[in-house]
């Protein structure tokens, strides 16, 4: 359940995170998968997060306190072809600082778009996280525009491409920001791994 949701602060580097001992819950995807929009419809807090028409336009670690208890981690987006190759650098390095040397995060939900085939991009970072050992679920995103079959067999391309890799799957959650769909399981599931 979330009852207050406020931005903390903005970081351009590892240094600028909060320094005190709540946990920190983020979310990253590819530019464009409907990540400020998810994160609006988790608080019910429209403008929380800023939705762009423009892909890759977080390029800050931002930061929002929640329930006064723990903090929803907006990343930057991944792989937008529109930004420069040394801002890219396949993952740049704020969020490869953050995901694998930030001590704070406590999980990561990684975006994908429930309309695509499983892309490279985000398979590569998977595959980093696992190699890394950081604790990760999918959510899979912009379901409301696909029927309940072709979502059944987005999450089914997944968790085959996956399977391939991976012994044991992450947690899988679908969702639309438009529809609210999925709110309620993606915060319980935060709740229970914060207890």
């Amino acid at each position: 359940m979330i009852t207050s949701a406020e931005f903390k602060c903005s970081s351009e580097k590892l240094g600028q995170v909060p320094k005190d001992s709540l946990r920190d819950i983020a979310f990253i995807g590819r530019s464009n998968v409907g990540k400020s929009s998810l994160i609006n419809m988790l608080t019910r807090h429209k403008g929380l997060a800023k939705v762009s028409a423009t892909p890759g336009k977080t390029r800050l670690i931002n930061h929002f306190l929640i329930n006064k208890e723990w903090y929803l981690v907006d990343l930057p987006g991944y792989g937008y072809a529109r930004t420069s190759k040394s801002v890219r650098g396949g993952f740049a390095k704020i969020i490869t600082d953050y995901v694998f040397k930030c001590e704070r995060m406590h999980f990561l939900f990684v975006l994908v778009d429930s309309r695509l085939e499983p892309q490279r991009i985000d398979l590569e970072f998977i595959e980093q996280l696992g190699v890394n050992g950081v604790p990760f679920g999918i959510i899979f995103t912009k379901c409301d525009k696909l029927s309940k079959t072709q979502v059944e067999r987005s999450v089914a391309a997944y968790r085959k491409r996956l399977a391939e890799q991976w012994e044991e799957m992450p947690p899988m959650f679908t969702s639309s920001s438009e529809k609210g769909a999925g709110r309620d399981e993606i915060l319980e599931f935060v709740d229970k791994i914060l207890k």
